[in-house]
């Protein structure tokens, strides 16, 4: 089998696909990773809708009004989404179920999430999946057409860019806890608004290695149900990216 372990997405692991499949008769494809991704997103939508229209149902006069009826389903999201994160991570077998669980629950916390930066900048939601989806779109040409080669290099070092990144936000949030406040990463500072702009480049550098991930994993004949699991993994760099694009066109249009 060829080496699949380089990938900075925490579920598309060597371990995943480090078996030896080909006795399997029924086996990954390119095609059926992207059906199940397209049916994550449908219910990430799903999930979206639910809490969105719970938001602006409420009719609340103020965010925090609108907060508060969906606080509640932002936590059922957040935990929901985290569980059924480790349980797919730990046992892929498992991911024909918890992957579809997971996009809803996501999908969930996501809707409620967007109601809020809705209710402080109008139109920022549409703009920001817009955003999304072109990004996907320009960083999946760019690999189709060869002009990002995965090669080594690149893949490290935007593993080590993305350990980076998770490192300077787990820093802020622990620093948070003891009520220090970092506006270098939340403020909409020309400082802050670049560092976002940089977080955004290294999302969009993670598509990249999922699309090359999925397609080795597929030429080495894995096992069927682990469409669904690159499915997955791709789906979290997706909603990462989209959040990351969000808080950036929230910076920019506190400054208006």
């Amino acid at each position: 089998m060829m080496n699949l372990s380089k990938s900075s997405n925490p579920v598309l692991k060597e371990k995943a696909f480090s078996r030896d499949y080909t006795i399997q008769s029924d086996v990954m494809t390119v095609n059926g990773t992207v059906n199940k991704t397209a049916l994550m997103l449908l219910l990430v939508i799903a999930g979206a809708v639910f809490t969105w229209n719970k938001f602006f149902d409420a009719g609340a006069t103020t965010i925090e009004g609108g907060l508060a009826a969906v606080g509640p389903w932002l936590a059922i999201g957040g935990i929901g989404g985290f569980i059924t994160v480790l349980v797919t991570v730990f046992r892929p077998q498992s991911s024909g179920i918890s992957a579809p669980i997971y996009a809803v629950f996501e999908g969930m916390f996501l809707g409620g999430i967007s109601a809020i930066f809705e209710a402080q900048y109008s139109n920022i939601v549409l703009r920001a999946v817009m955003l999304t989806l072109a990004v996907f779109m320009v960083m999946l040409f760019l690999y189709r057409s060869g002009i990002i080669k995965v090669t080594q290099k690149f893949m490290l070092g935007v593993v080590a860019a993305t350990a980076g990144i998770a490192l300077v936000y787990f820093v802020s949030f622990i620093a948070g806890m003891f009520g220090a406040e970092m506006s270098f990463l939340y403020g909409n500072s020309n400082l802050s608004i670049g560092i976002s702009l940089v977080v955004v480049a290294i999302a969009a550098l993670n598509l990249v290695l999922d699309f090359s991930f999925i397609e080795r994993a597929a030429e080495s004949g894995a096992p069927k149900y682990m469409e669904w699991y690159g499915a997955f993994g791709l789906m979290v760099t997706l909603i990462w990216l989209y959040l990351e694009i969000l808080r950036l066109l929230s910076k920019l249009a506190s400054r208006d």
